[in-house]
């Protein structure tokens, strides 16, 4: 029988099975969802399950909301919107490709290509959102993303080819098929961690917070102010959130398990993937940009490597159905 990931009848999406407008509002939906949970789990993380925490986000919110847009002093206007725009729209879009339902809103023959690009535009979006206000911490904040970015997007690409070696597709529902016997995270412990780590790096969050650390002032982040700080902020939220949703499609089986059914399960697994994301994140110390650089150059690239190799091994084998 031939794979769907790889060839054969293209998998129906979910445009061409609710209609687009319907699929894409689903979508949209399903992003501000996680985004709201992500926030919710990270501040009671932080501060304690507390009804006061689960609120703050809210509160916090609407902060922002209602607060005046300041500017900076001969900004680069059209780029520093842009970036800031681009941020929320690339996560939505890199849920795209992330099943729902069994389906996905997308349905390409690279599905992983495309989370990967839109990792990588959101490199270039937060670069930007550094670059536009012509300001030096924001600036400083940019360059230090940059520095990160080096470090983390070849193991994550590495991490993304494993996950589509052992499935022998590049489509998510593909691999979400090919785990029908046994999860991914058992033969890819290195590749789940490591793909869960680059989504925090890419959001500059948690221990890879230094693009917006306080010794500069938040960086970054420091000159947004309102609605702009706040389209910037669910953006990296969503962006969390979806890629906790993709770790589920990549390592944990997508929506298989017992008794509940397939989006229930699905739900619960990424809850799951958020709670841990948060739980360990926020108890691991900032890492200074330069250590973390080393340590990804001289620690995870190698990690991954072996990782795909020893994948490769047991595909050759016929380990994989």
């Amino acid at each position: 029988m031939p794979d769907p990931g790889v060839s054969g009848a293209e998998p129906l999406s979910l445009a061409a099975a609710w209609g687009l407008v319907p699929a894409v509002l689903a979508v949209v939906a399903a992003a501000l969802v996680l985004g709201t949970v992500f926030a919710i789990v990270d501040n009671v993380a932080i501060n304690g399950a507390r009804v006061r925490s689960a609120a703050e986000p809210f509160r916090t919110s609407l902060r922002w909301l209602i607060q005046q847009r300041r500017t900076t002093l001969s900004p680069d206007r059209l780029l520093w919107r842009a970036g800031i725009v681009a941020v929320p729209v690339l996560a939505v879009l890199s849920l795209a490709v992330v099943p729902i339902g069994g389906r996905t809103l997308l349905t390409t023959s690279a599905d992983l290509v495309w989370f990967n690009a839109m990792e990588a535009l959101l490199w270039a979006a937060v670069w930007l959102v550094g670059w536009g206000p012509n300001a030096v911490h924001a600036l400083v904040g940019g360059y230090r993303f940059l520095a990160q970015g080096l470090a983390y997007e070849l193991p994550l690409m590495f991490a993304l080819i494993t996950a589509g070696l052992g499935a022998d597709s590049l489509r998510t529902t593909g691999i979400v098929a090919a785990q029908e016997n046994l999860w991914f995270v058992v033969t890819m412990p290195v590749a789940f961690v490591v793909f869960l780590a680059s989504a925090a790096a890419f959001t500059f969050w948690g221990p890879f917070a230094a693009p917006a650390g306080a010794d500069i002032a938040s960086g970054v982040i420091s000159e947004l102010s309102g609605v702009d700080r706040l389209v910037v902020q669910a953006g990296r939220a969503v962006f969390l959130g979806a890629a906790a949703a993709m770790a589920v499609a990549l390592f944990l089986g997508g929506g298989a398990g017992p008794w509940l059914g397939e989006p229930v399960w699905y739900l619960l697994k990424t809850f799951a993937v958020m709670a841990a994301v948060a739980a360990v994140g926020r108890r691991v110390p900032l890492l200074r940009p330069d250590r973390f650089v080393e340590f990804a150059w001289m620690v995870l690239v190698p990690a991954t490597l072996l990782q795909t190799l020893m994948v490769g091994l047991l595909v050759i084998w016929g380990f994989y159905p």
